[in-house]
């Protein structure tokens, strides 16, 4: 059975159709990348998935299960967006931790997942930085922290190394693999570059051109 599902997908903007009969199918485990220009309707297809944007019509399944009328917040979704969201005025730990704080989890669930997070991504030495004074590379990597620590069932990343110089760009690539690797998470990435797409492990991504 299908982890993700799309059945004849519609996305309208009142009377501007962006998506029209999407039907997609996505294996629990795999890295999938949708490849297409910009503006195509990736990003849209992912924000339907996390619960940003509704869907017109059509049926969008998780694990088996209609997740039209789930809340975002419980879909345990985690989304890497092309221009992420993270407080610039707290330290690197806070945002990484911001979350669990949210759901009360106690101080020592909040300091593991904290540790491995950080020590997956390198992150050990700025947990005590403030994020206005990262460069844009280690932002990103908390970002993809953020997303760790929530423990998701999907990874969500759009356009994410956008932005970034060839170096941090290897690096945020490595991670995500590493991060495909380590936990088996079902990943979709979304990219506009035909040679981005090909330089993830090849037998373990799936191109979808979009």
């Amino acid at each position: 059975m299908s982890y993700i599902r799309f059945e004849n997908i519609v996305k309208s903007f009142g009377s501007n159709t962006v998506l029209k009969d999407i039907n997609l199918e996505v294996e629990k485990g795999q890295l999938v990348t949708l490849l297409g220009p910009s503006g195509c309707g990736k990003t849209t297809l992912l924000r339907m998935i996390a619960g940003a944007e509704d869907v017109t019509e059509g049926i969008l399944e998780l694990d088996g299960k209609s997740i039209s009328d789930v809340e975002p917040k419980d879909r345990e979704i985690a989304m890497v967006f092309q221009y992420y969201s993270l407080y610039k005025n707290m330290t690197v730990y806070d945002n990484l931790s911001f979350g669990m704080k949210l759901k009360k989890c106690s101080t020592e669930q909040i300091e593991a997942a904290v540790k491995e997070a950080a020590d997956m991504l390198g992150l050990e030495e700025l947990l005590n930085r403030r994020l206005k004074i990262l460069s844009e590379g280690q932002k990103k990597r908390v970002a993809l922290g953020r997303a760790i620590i929530r423990k998701p069932k999907l990874f969500l990343f759009d356009e994410p190394l956008n932005g970034l110089d060839e170096k941090v760009q290897v690096q945020i690539r490595t991670e995500i693999e590493k991060l495909h690797e380590r936990y088996g998470t079902t990943i979709l990435y979304a990219a506009h570059d035909k040679d981005e797409a090909k330089k993830f492990d090849a037998e373990n991504n799936r191109i979808l051109l979009f």
